[in-house]
């Protein structure tokens, strides 16, 4: 939230699902487990103040996991499919209601920064792998 200027945690969420979605279409079945067993970690700073039920206050598998039942399961049986970085960047554009001061480069590149900061640094080169070009750059700048 901070690192992408949004004023929401909401907005936050709904991003960081968007990209994270994003993310997991490009990688096999096996490093999608691979990560969310790393973020399966309370998520820091948690609002002390919002109600246990509050999907702010959960763990970080909770927003990497996709919550609809019929995405998960078609992402689950295809193979990784192949974005190209201007794909990569043209879903966050399209799907995750960015605020109009918010690039999609720039939402992406807080959240890779704020996913990196929960994985070990073999999670970390897998991911990259999966990643094109300029999203690529923005996960290694991250």
């Amino acid at each position: 939230m901070d690192q992408g200027e949004l004023a929401d945690l909401y907005d936050a969420r709904d991003i960081t699902e968007v990209v994270f979605r994003t993310m997991r279409d490009m990688m096999t079945n096996e490093a999608v487990d691979h990560v969310a067993e790393e973020l399966h970690t309370p998520m820091e700073g948690k609002n002390d103040v919002l109600p246990a039920e509050t999907p702010l206050n959960s763990d970080v598998v909770d927003l990497w996991e996709d919550t609809n039942p019929i995405v998960h399961f078609l992402s689950r049986v295809r193979p990784a499919l192949e974005i190209r970085d201007t794909t990569f960047l043209f879903r966050i554009q399209q799907e995750a209601g960015l605020p109009p001061h918010i690039s999609p480069e720039q939402a992406v590149k807080a959240v890779f920064s704020a996913t990196k900061d929960e994985l070990s640094q073999e999670r970390v080169a897998e991911i990259a792998g999966f990643l094109p070009g300029a999203v690529r750059q923005l996960w290694d700048a991250a």
